[in-house]
């Protein structure tokens, strides 16, 4: 191996080590005291413990006047409930939509996809109030359906748009070759369309389902604390009493998990996603 090979390891891994250390912090701090961690200078240096990890799975908050309840594990449920749930709702909506913008040209076809794109950039602020007056008229209030069909404003419109995309790259040759042979146009979307756009769908899927995640300002307005995420679970943290450092890296390290689970799960179909259509003859 030649010097210069070694030397640009060594540099890219100094890189990496750079931009990832906030990340390798906050590991490092679900494993250690709020003595250790407030140590001044801070060191890397110290005696782990699980005692974070064990707080959360027990539910109790440790502060200085005592012993606080709190249920992150159900966050860390619900969480997965809405994101996925949203996220398979937009697929199932999305998907279909998609191929009709991409491959028929209809009258205000695309005033309509744009318009489905804006709601993806209005500030949440700006319907809260009318829903949370719908969710009490229709009961959807407190409610996982109610939260879900809120987040289609964040995800449906990032899943029809990138989607569309990778439609639009596939050539219509082959589903009409397909279709000649006397299939339907639904058949040639299922056994042709889809299974050529699969990695732009997964990775359209993946973003989604991260966007939805980290959503916050619905779930803390619309939901009540039986179905509020991680994110707005985070709250019960900031007491008056205190601030436990070492319990919140531990609730972030819990909460990064699902999400860089499937993204390296996936990764090959986002690779391919996110790659394709990159370079058109």
């Amino acid at each position: 191996m030649s010097f210069g090979r070694i030397l640009r390891g060594i540099l890219l891994t100094l890189v990496g080590l750079f931009f990832l250390f906030p990340l390798v912090w906050v590991g490092l701090m679900s494993f250690m005291t709020n003595a250790d961690i407030l140590r001044s200078p801070p060191s890397i240096i110290f005696s782990p413990t699980l005692e974070n990890y064990a707080a959360l799975v027990a539910g109790e908050l440790s502060t200085n006047v005592g012993a606080l309840k709190i249920d992150y594990m159900q966050n860390l449920l619900n969480s997965l409930i809405l994101s996925a749930g949203s996220v398979v709702l937009s697929l199932l909506l999305g998907v279909p939509a998609a191929y009709a913008f991409a491959r028929f040209k209809f009258r205000l076809g695309e005033n309509m996809a744009f318009t489905m794109l804006s709601f993806r950039f209005a500030p949440p602020l700006l319907v809260l109030l009318p829903l949370q007056l719908y969710f009490q008229d229709l009961g959807l209030s407190d409610t996982y359906i109610g939260l879900i069909w809120v987040y289609q404003l964040i995800t449906l419109p990032l899943i029809l748009w990138i989607v569309r995309g990778y439609f639009e790259d596939i050539s219509e040759d082959i589903e009409n070759a397909y279709r000649l042979d006397g299939h339907s146009w639904l058949r040639t979307f299922l056994k042709i369309a889809v299974p050529l756009a699969r990695p732009g769908i997964a990775a359209a899927g993946l973003l989604a389902f991260i966007f939805a995640w980290n959503n916050f300002i619905f779930a803390l307005i619309l939901g009540s604390s039986s179905i509020q995420p991680v994110t707005v679970g985070a709250l019960a943290f900031i007491t008056a009493s205190g601030i436990n450092y070492g319990q919140i890296a531990a609730a972030l390290v819990l909460s990064i998990l699902p999400t860089l689970a499937l993204a390296l799960y996936a990764q090959r179909y986002l690779v391919e996603g996110l790659s394709l259509g990159a370079v058109k003859g």
